[in-house]
């Protein structure tokens, strides 16, 4: 939605050639060996999506739409009156269940990653099963995805010894202070640089969805009735791990996230997709 920016940030040509971050993204993602793209978008979009983004590379590579919506629920649910938030990423990927059909990843719109950390997902997937609960999480340094602008997201990831999650917890206030340290401003809890963090990079095999399909009415039955609810990936994630479902492999990126939480962020941004090259050419 946009909130924090002012705007749909995932549809701002923030490129030098007019490009999208998705852009990038799916340019890097298409280097690493993917084949395919499922753009999850509202309904309302749909149609200025397909013609600003979809289009740049419905030629390139296979290209399919799935819509998220909030009627898009388990039977016995419906949606509670005055809602209109999304249900969130988890959902998101629920919604585009009957479109994936072998192993994929799982990225935001409005993130970049780098061809680095593409690459990571791509190398753990060529390797799992088709029906396999193992999957993987490309996790970043806490201090390579802060913003100068303001707070953002991430997802605090626990690591066991195994190299495996352990646990995934949203933090949805991070921050740099005057001390140097890094705070959640809505906690007061504080990480340090090293901390890995979870910027929605997964892998996963064919079996996923249909955990989240096990999960979302968990989901409903318990928050369903609060307004700003999400059914988020580190809360899916989480209660899968604790209940033995699956197993998240966490691979260490070595990358910077360049993104726009802000729109302060945005001139920090365009000046780094000025010195890549353009995915589109």
């Amino acid at each position: 939605m946009g909130s924090r920016y002012g705007g749909l940030k995932q549809m701002d040509p923030i490129g030098p050639r007019g490009e999208f971050i998705l852009d990038y993204g799916v340019g890097d993602a298409l280097a690493a060996g993917f084949s395919r793209v499922v753009f999850v978008v509202r309904p309302d979009i749909e149609a200025d999506f397909r013609a600003m983004v979809g289009g740049r590379w419905e030629t390139r590579l296979e290209t399919a739409y799935a819509l998220q919506s909030l009627d898009v629920l388990p039977p016995g649910f419906s949606v509670p009156a005055g809602r209109s938030k999304p249900w969130g990423t988890a959902h998101a990927v629920l919604c585009a269940r009957d479109r994936l059909d072998g192993p994929f990843a799982v990225v935001n719109a409005d993130d970049y990653y780098g061809p680095e950390s593409m690459r990571i997902a791509a190398e753990f997937l060529d390797g799992a099963g088709p029906e396999s609960g193992s999957f993987c999480s490309v996790a970043y340094r806490m201090a390579n995805t802060l913003s100068e602008n303001g707070p953002v997201s991430r997802g605090i990831c626990t690591v066991a010894p195994d190299g495996t999650l352990a646990g995934l917890v949203e933090r949805v206030a991070l921050r740099r202070g005057a001390d140097g340290v890094v705070r959640d401003e809505a906690t007061g809890e504080s990480y340090g640089d090293d901390t890995p963090v979870s910027m929605n990079l997964f892998g996963f095999t064919p079996a996923f969805p249909a955990f989240l399909a096990e999960e979302f009415p968990r989901f409903l039955s318990r928050s369903a009735a609060v307004p700003k609810s999400e059914f988020q990936m580190p809360t899916a994630l989480s209660s899968m791990v604790s209940l033995g479902r699956a197993s998240v492999k966490v691979l260490r990126s070595p990358s910077r996230w360049i993104g726009v939480t802000s729109r302060e962020d945005r001139a920090a941004a365009a000046a780094f997709f000025r010195s890549v090259p353009s995915p589109l050419v």
